[in-house]
């Protein structure tokens, strides 16, 4: 699991929101197609252990984006107000 959630993330890290979304409810679904899941404390569980592994990737993505862009020389990114 945990392997594949890190891959997952660092994958679609690019865009981190649906990562994250993608990430969690698919390895949850997965679990629960498969009769891993039964009660609610699993599923919770289980979509927490997904995010946690998904985000670690998803940051290892977001670091190395950070650095190729400051090694390339491009100014950080600002997120402006659209009108």
């Amino acid at each position: 699991m945990i392997p594949t959630m890190i891959l997952f993330g660092l994958l679609l890290g690019r865009w981190w929101k649906l990562a994250l979304l993608v990430g969690t409810s698919g390895w949850t679904v997965l679990l629960w197609s498969q009769g891993l899941l039964a009660t609610p404390t699993e599923f919770v569980g289980a979509a927490v252990l997904a995010l946690a592994n998904t985000a670690v990737g998803v940051l290892v993505h977001q670091v190395l984006l950070a650095f190729v862009r400051r090694v390339r020389g491009h100014p950080p990114t600002q997120v402006e107000a659209t009108r």
